[in-house]
This record gives C-alpha cells, sequence and structure tokens, in this order.
C-alpha cells in the first residue's frame, strides 16, 4: 500500500522487542515515514522533549515494570498528537480503557502490515486536519485581532507587520506615542495574538491612581498592614499572573514605585504590603507613554535601569494628522459601533477630513459621537455639525472637495490620501454603489473594485 506524500510523517515507535521495533520500523520508512524507535516510556519521554511527531505508536506493557496501568497513567504526556496503543489479546479491556483516556487507536498483536499501514495513514490525517484546523483557527483570531488595527495608511501598515511578528515572543513592549492615538489597543491586540492569549489583560494607568496607593494597588496587601486593611487583598500584579500587564502612562509613575517595579521585573517576585511572604509573578510588560522618557531619564524623573528593562522594543502610534487617510474608516469603524444605522453625507464627511483633531483619534470618535446624539434621521448632515458650533470657520461649502496636503509627506504618500478621499466621497454619495460610484470617477467597475481592495475600503461598498 502507498501513501501519498501529504499523508507521510514523523513517527516514534515505542516498543521492547528488539525484533517486532526492526520489521515495523522498515516497512514504515518503505511507507516514505520518517520513525525514531525506542524500548521504554523514559526513552519515548527523552525523543519528545527533542523533537516533535506527528504520531506514537505505543505499547501497552513496556519495562521496567511491564504495567499497562503506568503507560495509561503516560497518555495525558502524549496528547499533542495521536497515540495508536499495541496490545495483546488479553488487554483489549485496558485498549478500550486508554481509547477513553485519549489514545485515537489500538492495533491488536501480532501485527498486521496491511491494517498497520491503514491505521496510520488515518491517524496522520486526523491529525494534519487537526493542524490545519488550529491554523485556520489562529489565521481567523490574528484577522479578528488586527481588524482592530484600523487603517490603510504606511504607519498602519507597519505597526500591524510589526505587532503580528512580536506579539507571539516574551519580548517586552513600549508604546509611545500622542494622547488618543489608540496605545491601549495596540497593547491589547499584542495580547490578543500572543501565547499568553487565554490569560488575563490587566491595565493600570499609573498617572490615574494616587501616588500612596499605587503599591497596594499593584502589590496587594495583607490583613492589618495599614487602618482598613480588614482582610488580604490580591494586587493587580497577582491578577494578571500568567497574562499580560499593561503599564499605561508609565512615565507618571513616582520614583519609589519605580524602584519596586524594576525588581518584580529583575526577579519576577514581590512583597505584598504588610506581608513577609515572596510572591511569584509570570507576567509580559507592555508599557505605554506619552511621554519622552529619554527626555524624563535626563532630568531625573525616571530611572535610566528601569527604562532600559522596559523598551524591548518600541511601537509607536502616529498621530492621526500623520495618516489622514485613516479618517474615513476610522468613521466607518465608529459608525458600526453605533445603534442605528447611520451615515455622513459628502459634505459632513468633508469636514471631518479637514480637521486637524490634535487629540487624535479620541478626539474624532467624541466629536462624531456628539454629532451623533443630535442627526435626526439616517444621514449626518453640515447642519448638524453647524449645530455644535465646531471649528464653523473650517465649515466647507457643499460642493467643496476634501482635497488636501500634509506637511512632511512624499508625493505618493499625498497621492495616496487624495485617492483615498476621492473614493470614500464618491462611494457616500452614490450610497455604497459601486457602478455608480465608478461612472462618477471615470472608472472601470473592476478598476474601482482594486482601488477599494488596495486601500481596504470593502465596507464602504454594496453588491450592485
Amino acid at each position: 500500500m502507498t501513501l501519498e506524500r501529504f499523508d507521510i510523517a514523523r513517527i516514534l515507535l515505542v516498543d521492547d522487542e528488539p525484533a517486532f521495533r526492526l520489521l515495523a520500523e522498515r516497512f514504515l520508512t518503505q511507507q516514505g515515514h520518517q520513525v525514531v524507535s525506542v524500548a521504554d516510556l523514559t526513552a519515548a519521554r527523552t525523543q519528545l522533549a527533542a523533537q516533535s511527531f506527528d504520531l506514537i505508536l505505543l505499547d501497552l506493557s513496556l519495562p521496567p515494570a511491564f504495567d499497562p496501568q503506568a503507560t495509561l497513567a503516560a497518555l495525558p504526556e502524549f496528547s499533542a498528537q495521536p497515540v495508536i496503543i499495541m496490545t495483546g489479546h488479553a488487554e483489549r479491556e485496558l485498549a478500550l480503557k486508554a481509547i477513553s483516556l485519549g489514545a485515537w487507536d489500538f492495533l491488536a498483536k501480532p501485527v498486521d502490515p496491511d491494517m498497520l499501514a491503514v491505521v496510520v495513514k488515518r491517524a496522520i490525517s486526523k491529525h494534519q486536519l487537526s493542524r490545519e484546523l488550529t491554523l485556520l483557527r489562529r489565521t481567523n483570531q490574528s484577522t479578528d485581532a488586527l481588524s482592530q488595527l484600523v487603517g490603510v495608511s504606511r504607519q498602519m501598515d507597519n505597526i500591524r507587520t510589526l505587532v503580528q511578528r512580536i506579539a507571539p515572543t516574551e519580548v517586552r513592549v513600549l508604546v509611545t506615542g500622542p494622547s488618543g492615538t489608540g496605545k491601549e489597543v495596540v497593547s491589547r491586540v499584542l495580547h490578543q495574538l500572543s501565547l499568553r492569549n487565554k490569560g488575563p489583560f490587566v491595565s493600570v494607568h499609573c498617572g490615574a491612581i494616587p501616588a500612596e496607593l499605587l503599591e497596594s494597588e499593584l502589590f496587594g496587601y495583607v490583613k492589618g498592614a495599614f487602618t482598613g486593611a480588614d482582610k488580604d487583598r490580591q494586587g493587580l500584579l497577582s491578577l494578571a499572573n500568567g497574562g499580560t500587564l499593561f503599564l499605561d502612562e508609565i512615565g507618571e509613575m513616582p520614583l519609589p514605585m519605580q524602584v519596586k517595579m524594576l525588581r518584580v521585573l529583575q526577579e519576577g517576585t514581590f512583597y505584598p504590603v504588610g506581608g513577609r511572604e515572596q510572591k511569584q509573578i509570570d507576567v509580559r510588560l507592555i508599557s505605554a507613554t506619552n511621554a519622552v522618557l529619554p527626555e524624563l531619564v535626563r532630568l531625573g524623573k525616571f530611572r535610566e535601569d528601569l527604562y532600559y528593562r522596559i523598551k524591548g522594543i518600541t511601537l509607536e502610534t502616529p498621530a492621526l494628522a500623520e495618516r489622514r487617510e485613516d479618517i474615513p474608516l476610522l468613521i466607518q469603524r465608529f459608525l458600526q459601533q453605533h445603534p442605528a444605522d447611520i451615515q455622513l453625507s459628502p459634505e459632513a464627511m468633508a469636514w471631518f477630513l479637514q480637521q486637524k483633531f490634535p487629540g487624535n483619534v479620541r478626539e474624532l470618535k467624541n466629536t462624531l459621537e456628539s454629532v451623533l446624539a443630535i442627526a435626526q434621521g439616517g444621514v449626518v448632515t453640515l447642519s448638524d455639525i453647524q449645530l455644535l458650533h465646531l471649528t464653523p470657520q473650517q465649515l466647507p461649502t457643499a460642493a467643496a472637495t476634501p482635497l488636501f496636503a500634509t506637511p512632511g509627506l512624499s508625493l505618493d504618500e499625498q497621492v495616496r490620501q487624495l485617492e483615498v478621499s476621492l473614493l470614500t466621497q464618491a462611494l457616500l454619495e452614490s450610497q455604497g454603489n459601486r457602478s455608480q460610484a465608478a461612472r462618477v470617477l471615470g472608472l472601470s467597475r473592476q478598476g474601482l473594485l482594486k482601488k477599494i481592495e488596495r486601500y481596504g475600503l470593502q465596507q464602504m461598498g454594496v453588491e450592485d
């Protein structure tokens, strides 16, 4: 029986009979598999620690005790790959118990070669399908997480690329950038794509907690540590154990607390306030700040040794003014989160495109929410904005086209901004009808679809 190339696998054969190991290894090798054979569970564990396998063929009675119960007890250790139990006729009930404990199938000894080939092929196919499903789930999870980093600008492309690469590692990350640029969003996506995503994400705003309370909030305290401490309380560090600790605005952390955090990062241990029992902690640290930490270090307001401990890899979130082509997509995302089905008129969108938004994405969102609160009907108009007296000197006329140029950008980047703006306006004016938008822009429908895909504007169009 010849197996297809996609059924080739790495197999660990565990059996104490040298003659059987030799014959089985030779047969499986002829089938195209790579086989490693060992005589007992100790050697099997050594091989599993050194390399990965797609399948384990495991005899039920192994030295030194030749006790099937010992083999059954070891089954959970091998659960990462399918296990086929090989057993004598007198051990059928034990083989069935092995299946209830996670084994995939069993073979009766003496093993028939053709049956061995069939069972091995089925087990490998099952394992490969499981791996493909796992990969698909991870891909979907990655896509969902990265979709939170909204934008078609080169800056956001770079951030998504870096986040994908560093999220699965344990490296510490420092997220910098102006207030309102989404530093916590980036940090949460890093957690969601990390190997710790089953654990907690605990966020601590270092500037929002009074200095005298920050230590007890982070480290917790024991009963009687201070007035009012009538019982033990876990701190945020303990709550983050096994997951990610996000220290927001770490530049505002008081110097005495910086010393204690340095010890946590160096040794992975801490003492609760008033406690004598040392606690172990296993967290990945992500920090964020809108301050220039090297300048704070120079001024003696931030410890240099702590700075080098937390910086690891630095991610910078750009100001909204540096990625204005992302404004339509951000607005679209916020509109999708709104309970009512509502859109912006072309004139209203043009107004948003012309604003500076020094408060960045946070200000954009708050401004949009204010406008939505007073809008009537399903479309936000320029009149709705005027009612709020929002920078009236910047209001465009109804016929205005949202053209703009951002200082410091290359010609290619400004052309990219302009294309996104014109595409957005055409799709809004046509209420998402792609054929109509293509006619307005003087493009073929296929040409418009390519640009929509290039700039990630799929959600703005409808099938027609």
